[in-house]
């Protein structure tokens, strides 16, 4: 159970978001209010408050930077894509609540069957859904589309593309200092700080030592983090000048080390794959793998149903280089096979919260199947309607920069933009084993939908002069430093 202290962190992260605010620009105070949430706040720790979602590290944050936005910084962050299609998907991402609570009025009940009928006996009752749900899933999902909508308005240009991937740098250098000691000593950070372990323990145990798990979900989480981040330095490596390009590579190279370290398999394929991608190939070449991986994991259900996704090789591959993980590989996919069998029986607007999408045993009425990867959480609670709205909204920037990267004739694109389309579409991919889109993956896949829609519209979406001049007065004077000039920003 979390200690005072962390649910102390989760009540004062507002007002540090504020010092952030008033600190830096607004893109890297956007970038770390969010990021710091993620990676410093509590797991599991929550504000469990009647008619709206559960208030923790990931909504808590996500709230303080878009309150901040609105009424700190008085800035009118548009709510509307420029794109019709990407705002159609918004509609039902958050109105598809709507026709899932009145699909699950009734409840679930479990009994004990026999012979003759089922026993007058109920093992389990799981109420049927309420209007008042409605609201609380339309908050969350509007909560959830928070850093969306900033990462469009604030860091679709050059500038706040650039400053997501320095702080995903920084953040992965800090950050392996708490992952490479857990690594040595076993993870203890959480409990002896926040007063609780946030999962197995025994998972966090690898090849005869640990990984790290820090203060995220899962150290699967951690892993997938320091790729987030190794993409951002090798890109950043790529662009830099001649004179510090070797500092970027040596913050590669040891971003590296700690990704192995951390022991996770699928995170190591993931760099494995992408570095050289990053160094060799072309902007245009990356956005069109990064948009390969959106579309697969769209369509990823489809083409497993059909049979075209290759499960026994993948499993026989999986054998061959490791029997714990292929094992582990398995049980994901007898789980997911008996979750599809449930969401089908509701297959169009899912079957809502509560764990009514998951299996019970009748007899007991506990729960038998155990939902890993966010796509068959996201099918079996809002059905394809919920699915294809959350997965098309993340593969619609990657789709975007793809179609108006082949227009845009004779410009150059941001090679920064093909990072964090990576990121986004590996994220997309991971998805399909884990529950790992958080915050901050929102927050890329709206400044990729926003230089997608610079790309489509020829224009920059950098604030307004007026919006400008009220930051600028906000921002305390640096200390030696001289007073910052009219449309200029310092940029790390």
């Amino acid at each position: 159970m979390p200690n005072t202290f962390a649910y102390l962190m989760l009540m004062i992260w507002p007002l540090v978001c504020l010092g952030l605010f008033r600190a830096m620009p607004p893109e890297r105070a956007v970038i770390w209010s969010i990021l710091g949430g993620y990676l410093i706040l509590p797991p599991l720790a929550e504000f469990n408050l009647p008619l709206v979602p559960s208030m923790n590290k990931f909504s808590i944050a996500s709230l303080s930077a878009f309150a901040l936005a609105l009424f700190y910084l008085q800035h009118r962050v548009p709510l509307w894509p420029r794109y019709w299609p990407a705002r159609i998907l918004m509609l039902g991402f958050v109105l598809g609540a709507i026709p899932t609570v009145l699909t699950n009025t009734e409840p679930v009940i479990y009994r004990i069957m026999t012979e003759n009928g089922p026993i007058d006996f109920e093992t389990l009752r799981i109420p049927g859904l309420r209007l008042r749900d409605m609201g609380s899933f339309m908050s969350n999902q509007l909560i959830v589309l928070a850093p969306f909508l900033l990462g469009r308005f604030y860091l679709a240009s050059e500038t706040g593309m650039r400053e997501l991937l320095v702080a995903l740098m920084i953040a992965g250098l800090i950050y392996s200092v708490p992952a490479l000691l857990e690594v040595r000593i076993s993870p203890q950070l959480n409990t002896w700080i926040y007063g609780f372990f946030q999962h197995s323990f025994e998972q966090m145990m690898r090849d005869g030592g640990f990984r790290a798990i820090v203060f995220l979900p899962h150290g699967l989480w951690v892993a997938l983090f320091f790729v987030s981040t190794i993409v951002a330095a090798a890109t950043l490596t790529r662009n830099a000048p001649a004179e510090t390009r070797h500092k970027f590579l040596l913050a590669t190279a040891y971003l590296c080390i700690v990704l192995y370290a951390n022991k996770s398999m699928a995170s190591m394929i993931y760099a494995l794959a992408l570095l050289p991608v990053i160094f060799l190939a072309s902007t245009r070449q990356m956005i069109l793998l990064a948009c390969s991986f959106g579309v697969l994991a769209v369509f990823y259900p489809v083409l497993r149903q059909a049979g075209m996704i290759p499960l026994d090789a993948i499993l026989a591959q999986a054998e061959a280089i490791n029997p714990d993980r292929a094992h582990s590989l398995q049980f994901r996919l007898d789980n997911e096979n008996e979750l599809l069998e449930r969401a089908r029986e509701k297959w169009l607007f899912g079957w809502g919260g509560w764990g009514r999408n998951l299996v019970h045993d009748a007899e007991t009425g506990e729960i038998l199947t155990i939902p890993d990867g966010r796509w068959i959480i996201t099918f079996g609670a809002f059905g394809w309607f919920g699915y294809i709205s959350e997965m098309g909204l993340l593969a619609m920037p990657l789709i975007l920069l793809f179609w108006y990267s082949r227009k845009a004739a004779g410009r150059t694109l941001s090679p920064f933009a093909a990072a964090l389309a990576l990121i986004l579409g590996i994220t997309m991919v991971d998805m399909l084993l884990n529950d790992t889109l958080v915050p901050f993956v929102w927050l890329i896949a709206g400044a990729a939908l926003g230089y997608a829609e610079r790309l489509r519209y020829d224009d920059s979406p950098e604030l307004s002069s007026q919006q400008q001049k009220r930051t600028r007065a906000m921002m305390p004077p640096v200390l030696g430093s001289p007073p910052a000039k009219e449309g200029k920003r310092t940029v790390l």
